[in-house]
């Protein structure tokens, strides 16, 4: 057996499309607590150019407009013209949610 050992880590700068679906992720469990602070979210995030997918189990009493909160993100974070990748302007959403398991 070798003595030698892989380690291997990614990290990513600001910018980094893990960074943006990182904070549209948080944005929506803070969404979903404003309005009921018993919610169970389990949620991810995937951005790829002009295109933003959530997907995941969420259960709540809240129903914020998700897509508005993406769109804010978006823009917040400096992304509102297409020519720099994404537009928070005019960002493509899917959304596959459904209630979480009983527990």
């Amino acid at each position: 057996m070798s003595e030698y050992k892989v380690f291997t880590s990614e990290s990513v700068s600001e910018g980094h499309p893990d960074k943006m679906a990182d904070q549209i992720s948080d944005a929506v469990l803070d969404a979903m607590l404003k309005d009921d602070p018993e919610s169970r979210v389990a949620c991810e995030t995937l951005v790829k150019d002009n295109l933003v997918v959530l997907a995941g189990e969420i259960t709540s009493k809240s129903d914020p407009d998700l897509e508005a909160v993406t769109r804010k993100v978006i823009c917040d974070i400096g992304y509102n013209d297409i020519s720099v990748g994404c537009d928070g302007n005019t960002v493509k959403s899917s959304m596959s949610l459904e209630n979480n398991l009983p527990i």
